[in-house]
């Protein structure tokens, strides 16, 4: 039965494919004999405008990507920096992923480099790792292969190589995003507009500043490409041809999204729950739909196999919903009738998907052992107000800045940028219209084959209504982490672009007004040319000094300090050294030096939190005793204690870290709505400085300076006094 059944899908796609291919170059001739033009003529003109619309995508993709090296090599003076100065700038998480890939290069071949990292006990003490799984290292793996493969060794450094890889992909991130604007409005102004809003609002749109290793600048890119793809694949009348390119685009796309980012599958969720919202009120081909459904569930198996058996795949919450929307299929036949009994299935069909989803994926967890970022749900729950916490990681996750809820200056940004006034401009007119062509379905009215422009009914293209659920879903989410802003930001630019752009949008908007005065057709033309003019100019007026100025003005990044610590390590320490300190000044050691460290800046694992939490008390009020314990057990030999840690000043009291600490220990006493700090030792970074037992029975000073002060843990405990 499935195989007659998927025979059927694809006979009435093929009917489909050809139906559409036959009308449209009837309705061509059609308009053409009606205006008068050659056939040669409209095609000479289409292959113009397609044409110049790809050089424009392409060109503004390229210099996006010339622009961030121009400015990285400005803000960091990369090329007259020494290796060691050039990797001090990867911070955190970022430092550990350009360490593995600079490992790859040094290996003897690409397969004993794989080896080592799929078995890696060099980099966390005491503990083996699969970090190509643990921490996506596909990125990784493809760049040393590219770099090696191509003979790039005797013509670029490696650190130019992967930055520019990085950048290359930006500025695919961006052609994308134009392709897609153009495809929804029809024309390419709409694709330079979100280009340009894109530019000026870099703060918000992107993290490529902070952190290029990071795994989100690696595979928002191919999301986009994907977004792109989709867009093109869910329009109306498309032609056979243009529809199996979308296809396959989509497919390789999601596939490769889900192997670039251990995040990937929850906005894929978020994406299926949008096309499961279009597919449900009846505004999209079921079958393209569930086309798309099978791409997810083919992404996932895939990503899984070759993940080494990933069970966080298997118990995301894609999967379930993905499986769930599947089995629930046999509900719709009828639903695209106006009848009674077909708006009761549609309440069921609905009803019958989240149960199914939420059942299949508690009984995934019970059954399939799994790590799926425990401590992800846990600081849900107390981001929510369903729990509250003393544990140290889940109030510093609570502290930082990208899980805090957006401020007023993000708003502000996008306000001065013209972005968000438009934006909202262009959702409610859009929303409005979505909700008439519902209400209409509901009422058992049919959608059109065809919009024409003079209907006003912009609500009726799936791929726009596809967006404005997909915006709203990742606007409220950006509306509680401030970090989501990178995933909801660039299609604010996408979608106001094209909203301006469109005369469908400006037809629809006349057609509620009942505009009389003035032709609505002519005026619609003539305003989805003259707005986005007048607003490229005048961002160009406002924007374009500050951008130019980015790029000429020298800006200076040098940590001297920072620079002695790892000469002094690469130069005294013994070679099976292991380090402890702050995870994210060990990333950095690992990256400059090669040595063993306690803890990495990684999230994603229990263990390694777990760890994190313990090395930070060398910042609380714990005895000497104590701290020697707890680094002894992890095999550690010596001791980074940095000083801008120590005495941390921050702006909010309560979310230092050695505030957390003294709430995690119980140091902390409220008396009269006032907290005091209260510990029968002293602070451990603060006592350890005064050289006095029993510190110094532990701990030997080896080094210091500004920032850092680096003790040797004693193996042979003295207590001399």
């Amino acid at each position: 039965k499935m195989s007659s059944g998927a025979a059927d899908l694809r006979q009435r796609r093929k009917q489909n494919c050809t139906e559409s291919d036959k009308m449209a170059p009837e309705e061509r001739n059609k308009e053409n004999s009606k205006l008068g033009r050659s056939p040669k003529y409209l095609l000479i003109q289409r292959f113009a405008k397609l044409f110049f619309g790809c050089l424009a995508a392409v060109t503004s993709g390229m210099m996006y990507a010339v622009y961030l090296s121009t400015y990285h090599e400005r803000k960091f003076w990369f090329s007259s920096r020494q290796e060691l100065e050039r990797e001090i700038t990867f911070q955190g998480d970022s430092a550990i992923y350009y360490s593995f890939y600079k490992e790859l290069l040094k290996a003897p071949s690409f397969e004993r480099g794989v080896y080592e990292l799929t078995h890696n006990n060099k980099t966390v003490s005491l503990k083996t790792i699969n970090a190509v799984q643990q921490m996506t290292l596909y990125p990784e793996l493809i760049a040393s292969v590219l770099y090696q493969a191509s003979g790039s060794e005797e013509v670029i450094e490696p650190v130019y190589f992967y930055i520019g890889i990085v950048f290359g992909l930006q500025g695919i991130y961006v052609t994308a995003l134009f392709v897609t604007s153009w495809v929804m409005s029809g024309t390419w102004l709409a694709g330079m507009l979100t280009v340009a809003w894109f530019i000026i609002n870099r703060t918000d749109t992107t993290r490529i500043d902070y952190s290029i290793p990071s795994r989100e600048n690696w595979a928002l890119p191919y999301f986009a490409c994907q977004v792109a793809a989709l867009t093109g694949y869910l329009k109306k009348n498309l032609n056979c041809s243009a529809e199996k390119f979308c296809y396959l685009l989509v497919n390789a796309s999601t596939y490769t999204f889900i192997m670039m980012w251990e995040y990937s599958h929850y906005l894929l969720f978020v994406q299926a729950v949008s096309l499961f919202l279009l597919d449900s009120f009846a505004l999209a081909q079921t079958e393209k739909v569930h086309e798309v459904y099978r791409i997810y569930l083919f992404s996932v198996i895939v990503g899984y196999l070759l993940q080494f058996e990933n069970s966080a795949l298997l118990v995301s919450p894609l999967l379930s919903l993905v499986v769930a929307l599947m089995l629930s299929k046999s509900l719709q036949m009828n639903m695209k009738k106006s009848t009674f009994v077909s708006r009761l299935l549609k309440i069921m069909y609905i009803y019958m998907v989240l149960t199914v989803a939420v059942t299949l994926n508690f009984l995934l967890k019970m059954f399939i052992p799994h790590k799926e970022n425990e401590h992800l749900l846990k600081f849900i729950e107390v981001k929510l107000g369903l729990n509250t916490t003393k544990n140290f990681t889940m109030n510093w996750l609570l502290c930082q800045e990208s899980l805090q809820a957006p401020s007023q200056d993000f708003f502000l940004r996008l306000t001065q940028s013209s972005l968000l006034p438009f934006y909202i401009l262009v959702l409610i007119i859009c929303l409005f219209s979505v909700t008439q062509v519902i209400f209409r379905r509901i009422c058992g009215e049919p959608l059109k084959e065809r919009v024409k422009l003079e209907d006003g009914r912009i609500g009726e293209r799936p791929e726009i209504v596809y967006h404005v659920i997909h915006t709203i879903l990742l606007g409220c989410l950006a509306m509680c982490l401030e970090g989501m802003k990178y995933l909801w930001t660039p299609y604010v630019c996408m979608l106001a672009a094209f909203g301006v752009c469109s005369p469908e949008l400006w037809m629809t908007l006349f057609k509620w007004i009942r505009l009389k005065a003035v032709h609505p057709i002519l005026l619609a033309l003539i305003l989805s040319m003259a707005v986005p003019t007048i607003i490229g100019f005048s961002l160009w007026k406002e924007f374009f000094p500050r951008i130019m100025t980015e790029l000429t003005e020298l800006q200076e990044f040098y940590d001297p300090d920072t620079v002695e610590l790892m000469t002094w390590i690469k130069r005294q320490a013994p070679v099976a050294a292991v380090f402890a300190g702050s995870p994210q000044l060990m990333g950095v050691i690992k990256l400059c030096t090669g040595w063993t460290v306690s803890s990495l800046p990684l999230y994603n694992d229990a263990d390694l939190l777990k760890r994190n939490e313990n090395i930070y008390q060398i910042y609380s009020k714990r005895s000497a005793e104590d701290i020697y314990k707890i680094l002894t057990s992890y095999k550690a030999n010596f001791l980074v204690i940095e000083d801008s840690i120590c005495n941390e000043v921050g702006p909010v009291r309560g979310c230092r870290v050695k505030d957390l600490l003294d709430i995690a220990n119980g140091h902390v006493v409220c008396e009269e709505g006032d907290n005091y700090a209260y510990s029968k030792y002293g602070r451990f970074c603060h006592e350890i400085k005064m050289n006095y037992s029993p510190y110094v029975n532990y701990f030997t000073r080896v080094y210091w300076n500004r920032s850092y002060f680096v003790y040797r843990i004693n193996t042979v405990i003295s207590f001399q006094s």
